[in-house]
């Protein structure tokens, strides 16, 4: 790949590629790693893209595959949800609360929720960078609905 059109692309989607890394890791030094690995990777990547679609697919897929093999380390370090939440600066206490619910819910889960709603990808787009069929998607963009309502719905109940 010619360095023009790695650096277009890195700063088209180096972003995402970090929210995902974060998403999935929940560690914000975990997250910076994993996205200098992709861009690397991306970097060494002879074959060109047909589209900014497929760029953006291709690297939602290499992140996650990353971050997952990364988890699946002996290396791996796992940091509480508290130290990641006290990371992160936010503007009101219940935006931290929804923060923490939904990164409390499986990565299967969390996933789906974080691609459908912030990368603002469609439930095919979703199955086609997940490998798994649309009903797939729609299932566990399901239950991870009903999964955060009930979490959010409690900890409402418990008082914020």
């Amino acid at each position: 790949m010619d360095k023009a059109a790695f650096r277009t692309l890195a700063e088209t989607h180096r972003s995402m590629v970090y929210r995902i890394a974060l998403n999935f890791f929940r560690n914000i030094q975990d997250a910076e790693d994993a996205t200098q690995e992709v861009l690397l990777k991306l970097y060494l990547r002879a074959d060109p893209f047909d589209s900014q679609e497929h760029a953006r697919n291709w690297l939602i897929q290499v992140t996650l595959n990353h971050c997952r093999s990364v988890w699946r380390s002996p290396w791996r370090q796992r940091v509480t949800l508290e130290e990641l939440t006290a990371a992160i600066p936010f503007s009101r206490p219940e935006d931290g609360e929804l923060f923490r619910t939904v990164m409390a819910l499986p990565e299967k889960h969390r996933t789906v929720l974080y691609l459908f709603y912030y990368e603002d990808l469609s439930v095919r787009e979703i199955a086609n960078v997940l490998k798994v069929s649309e009903t797939a998607v729609t299932s566990r963009l399901s239950r991870a609905r009903k999964a955060l309502k009930d979490e959010w719905t409690e900890v409402l109940n418990d008082g914020i």
